[in-house]
């Protein structure tokens, strides 16, 4: 009886392994035997002496304890050795020096021992929980997945998978205009996995490149084929994103592949990435033709390229200077992440414009020195060179306030003007 009313009360914690998702049998065994072989040690100072076995799939198990026959004098060790007239009760054949292997019913151990069984057995599980979930999902970053909207918190929202493992999305990783109501399922990347103190933590993320990637590999059928390359990306998640692709087929138009009949293809992402406009283009190793690309739909005059320092200059007309920068200063951005250059826009001088220009310091006495020291440091060091920059791009690079740029060009202007009224561009 008492051997069955100990398997009972130990059938949950069997029960708690057989519910374990991606726990091979072997181990299950080797931990629950560990488990009780724990407790054996604890209670008589070793274990050596006892085999345990364990019948997972029953909730069963066994234990049998392997003692030398001794003299009854002789008896020092009761948990080691069995004296010969114990021994002989059990099979009046034994001699001194045999071993006598019994069955021991470990519920006769006590309720004390049943329950530090209990402790040991649910803390091993917690641990193969851990390992388990961090061995699934250290091989899962960089994949998509979908989680469904278990609670929401001001910095984070917590999903779980469908085993039910937590999976957490910070504030940071999601768009700016996602809005999730629990219960709801939501699509992220695997961005990485910490594991501080053997606890696990899954981090997704909607606002990282790769998830772009990820999207596109799953909607274009030849990027996944490896006939369409992926080379660079550059977000700015919910605004804008430019992507640069190229072929290994001449056959195939990346940027027509990628977009797709109508634009079938790329409009499920955008709607994914709650509109954020993406712009195709075709790679290339000319990274002036790459900047040229980058920059569109804004179309470029010249450039003058520093590659030591991966810099470059644009000059384009006055009218397409608003669309290299874009609205909110998106353009430029994107392009400067995406070619890793640092891109100075700067409108084209007209041909009728005269040479002349005048070094920045020379108005020291109508500007303070520290601006004029502000916008030298951005490489611009004359009046012209102030005066064909972008006013937002100024505004930007120098970190001075709007009023003190726009005070600082209509300076240089009132200068030029007094020359001749016709020679600069508003």
């Amino acid at each position: 009886m008492a051997k069955k009313e100990e398997t009972i009360s130990l059938i949950d914690t069997f029960s708690e392994f057989k519910e374990l998702k991606n726990i091979d049998r072997t181990t299950m065994v080797s931990v629950l035997e560990e488990s009780f072989r724990s407790v054996i040690a604890k209670m008589f100072g070793t274990d050596e002496n006892y085999d345990v076995i364990v019948n997972p799939d029953k909730g069963d198990f066994e234990i049998w304890r392997n003692r030398e026959v001794v003299a009854d004098e002789d008896l020092t060790n009761p948990n080691m050795q069995i004296s010969l007239s114990e021994a002989q009760k059990i099979d009046a054949s034994y001699e001194e020096g045999e071993e006598v292997t019994d069955e021991v019913i470990f519920a006769k151990f006590g309720r004390r021992a049943i329950l530090n069984l209990r402790q040991t057995l649910a803390s091993k599980i917690l641990e193969l929980e851990k390992d388990s979930i961090y061995n699934k999902y250290i091989d899962k970053v960089g994949t998509i997945i979908n989680a469904e909207v278990y609670q929401i918190w001001k910095k984070e929202m917590l999903l779980l998978d469908d085993e039910g493992n937590e999976l957490l999305l910070p504030k940071t990783e999601q768009i700016p205009s996602d809005f999730y109501r629990k219960g709801e399922t939501a699509r992220a990347v695997v961005a990485r996995v910490d594991n501080k103190n053997n606890n696990p933590k899954i981090i997704l993320s909607r606002t990282s490149p790769v998830f772009l990637q990820r999207l596109f590999e799953m909607e274009v059928p030849e990027i996944n084929d490896g006939l369409i390359t992926i080379k660079k990306i550059a977000r700015i998640p919910g605004e804008r994103a430019k992507i640069a692709v190229e072929s290994y087929d001449d056959r195939i138009d990346p940027v027509g592949a990628c977009v797709g009949v109508k634009g079938s293809r790329i409009h499920g992402i955008v709607r994914e990435l709650r509109n954020e406009n993406i712009d195709v283009i075709n790679y290339t190793s000319n990274i002036s033709l790459f900047i040229q690309r980058a920059l569109s739909p804004a179309k470029i005059s010249s450039i003058r390229l520093n590659e030591e320092e991966k810099k470059a200059e644009v000059f384009l007309k006055p009218e397409e200077v608003s669309l290299a920068i874009g609205k909110g200063g998106l353009n430029i951005k994107l392009a400067s992440m995406l070619t890793e250059y640092t891109i100075d826009v700067f409108r084209e001088l007209d041909e009728n414009v005269a040479d002349e220009d005048i070094y920045l310091d020379e108005f020291r006495d109508e500007i303070d020195g520290w601006v004029i020291d502000a916008i030298k440091a951005i490489g611009i060091d004359t009046a012209k060179a102030v005066l064909n920059a972008p006013r937002e791009m100024l505004i930007e690079k120098t970190d001075l306030e709007e009023e003190t740029v726009d005070e600082v060009i209509r300076i240089l202007k009132s200068e030029f003007e007094e020359e001749d009224p016709s020679s600069i561009e508003n």
